[in-house]
């Protein structure tokens, strides 16, 4: 079917999964979840895929296999399209709401190591620094990525440097935290989130030229 917008059930049941995320409440609620939020987001993905293909959905189970936090199911719906670049664009749907983002969420040692070096040198760093200028003014907010960045400047680099700030970080996303707003429930919410992804295209230009795809297999480990 053609997408037409995420319905108010969607937020409704995301809401009610904070409140009581247990196998009970989501055998209940299934069908909701099925028709109203996957049914919708790959509805949602065949439109995006006009210029963006393929976009996958995540699965709604957490792993929790090494989490203190037990919940078995994720509090929101996501999707993604993995650029040839090595960036990402990503959507979601929860009980807040629309989330739009793309950029470098976790990065592998080697593209680490390629983002503090890019932001590092003066001839590099300086436009990476004019993206936290740059994307406000679409009210996108240049954020690192999923992990939280150093409390210390990384071995090598001087705190006084004029862009601590990054090259303390682990990846860089450029995010807008869109809300429920009327037009989220309207076929309008594709087109606005590819204006979106597309207002972030410097951030994934420059990350595509001075970062690109992983060499090597992710490492967990923090690269200091």
């Amino acid at each position: 079917m053609a997408f037409t917008g995420f319905p108010a059930d969607a937020l409704t049941f995301y809401a009610g999964l904070e409140a009581d995320n247990s196998r009970t409440y989501w055998l209940e609620h299934k069908a909701v979840y099925d028709h109203e939020v996957k049914g919708v987001m790959l509805d949602l993905a065949e439109a995006l895929g006009e210029r963006f293909s393929p976009v996958y959905l995540f699965r709604p189970n957490r792993d929790v296999r090494f989490s203190k936090d037990k919940s078995p199911y994720k509090t929101a719906c996501g999707a993604v399209h993995e650029r040839e670049g090595g960036a990402i664009n990503y959507v979601q749907i929860s009980a807040a709401g629309l989330f739009v983002a793309t950029g470098m969420y976790h990065l592998a040692k080697d593209q680490l190591e390629r983002l503090r070096l890019a932001i590092d040198d003066d001839g590099t760093g300086p436009a990476f620094s004019s993206l936290a200028t740059e994307l406000p003014r679409h009210k996108i907010e240049l954020r690192p990525g999923i992990e939280p960045p150093l409390k210390r400047a990384p071995r090598g680099i001087s705190p006084d440097h004029p862009r601590i700030e990054w090259l303390r970080w682990k990846g860089a996303i450029a995010a807008k935290e869109v809300g429920a707003p009327r037009w989220i429930h309207t076929a309008a919410a594709a087109p606005r989130i590819i204006e979106l992804w597309d207002a972030a295209e410097p951030l994934n230009q420059w990350l595509e030229r001075h970062v690109g795809p992983s060499q090597s297999q992710p490492d967990e480990a923090d690269l200091r």
